[in-house]
């Protein structure tokens, strides 16, 4: 991949936080093509230093990062930093692409996973949002078996990472692994616990992560009349996010048709062989961006239905590496 414009400035916000730490990982793996890497972070880590490929970063703020007249910038710094921020370097020329709720749902906005509907992107997209975590890997797995064969309904149950949550979760399971007193994440311990409360509750009793996997879901499919309804759990684990999904499919299929179709789907690993114990664990896709999908099975007790276990790095495929892919489709494309 080649530089398309000398100097290509590439800042990203909230560099110093979890998927920012990440980003910059996965930034230096995929060798993204910048001259200039500018890290931005809130007040309160302004003038930190941070050594990255062997060169040292001075953290600025976001002001700072305005007036350096960024080309691209991925964001990872929160919603209410995002709906305040990005409109600002979008005037500035800058494209963003933001790993926040912020502008997910903005109908102005394209919902992008790039292996899925990044054809939709132009030149004019000045602000790109990043889809939620659960749904990335929700849908790497469900959209080529969609495009194939017409998903009619889908019933999700989320197992979610506390790395979702960020770095005062983990920090809280490491003190009660400890048996130390801390700052709480969760109104509940979450050690040796299942937590059905993922985000806050809305008024039609789902939390707001479960009405993600809904509406991102439609929005990116661009298809508003297949049933979704999820339930989404926190769960004492570090690697990445769990979905048990069942789906109804429109057109027949079989289980080794679907085996087959993902088999064939870039990003995406079929580990499924039960006589084995072959299948996806978070411990397995910690450190990974493919998507691994397992027990695909009929389901016996309604007609065309199925059963899958879909497991990714939430931080990685979930976050900061689909950022980074859209990134590179832009470049690519001509589009930044």
């Amino acid at each position: 991949m080649g530089i398309i414009r000398d100097p290509m400035k590439l800042a990203v916000v909230g560099a110093t936080g979890m998927v920012g730490n990440i980003m910059l990982q996965i930034l230096s793996e995929r060798k993204f093509p910048y001259s200039n890497l500018i890290l931005v972070a809130s007040e309160k880590s302004v003038g930190k230093k941070i050594t990255y490929n062997e060169k040292i970063h001075e953290v600025i703020s976001l002001k700072s990062a305005i007036d350096l007249s960024p080309d691209l910038a991925l964001f990872s710094a929160g919603g209410e930093t995002s709906l305040k921020w990005a409109p600002k370097f979008a005037e500035k020329g800058c494209t963003v692409i933001d790993n926040s709720s912020a502008w997910r749902m903005d109908p102005s906005k394209k919902l992008i996973i790039p292996e899925i509907n990044a054809n939709i992107l132009n030149s004019q997209d000045k602000i790109i949002a990043n889809p939620n975590c659960s749904t990335i890997q929700l849908l790497m797995a469900i959209a080529p078996i969609h495009m194939r064969y017409e998903i009619e309904r889908m019933v999700i149950s989320t197992y979610q990472s506390i790395t979702g949550t960020g770095v005062k979760a983990v920090k809280q399971l490491e003190n009660e692994l400890n048996g130390e007193k801390g700052e709480m994440a969760y109104p509940y311990p979450i050690l040796k616990n299942a937590i059905p409360h993922c985000d806050v509750f809305q008024e039609n009793g789902y939390t707001k992560e479960e009405m993600k996997l809904v509406n991102e879901t439609h929005k990116i499919l661009n298809n508003y009349n297949i049933g979704v309804t999820a339930t989404a759990v926190r769960i004492p684990v570090v690697g990445g996010h769990s979905e048990s999904v069942n789906i109804t499919l429109k057109n027949n299929a079989s289980v080794d048709e679907i085996k087959r179709l993902l088999n064939s789907t870039d990003g995406i690993i079929v580990k499924d062989n039960p006589a084995n114990n072959s299948y996806p664990m978070p411990i397995c896709s910690e450190g990974s961006d493919n998507v691994y999908v397992g027990r695909i099975r009929k389901d016996f007790s309604k007609t065309n239905s199925f059963n899958l276990w879909i497991v990714s790095d939430n931080l990685r495929k979930g976050a900061a590496t689909n950022t980074v892919q859209i990134a590179e489709f832009l470049i690519q494309n001509k589009l930044a």
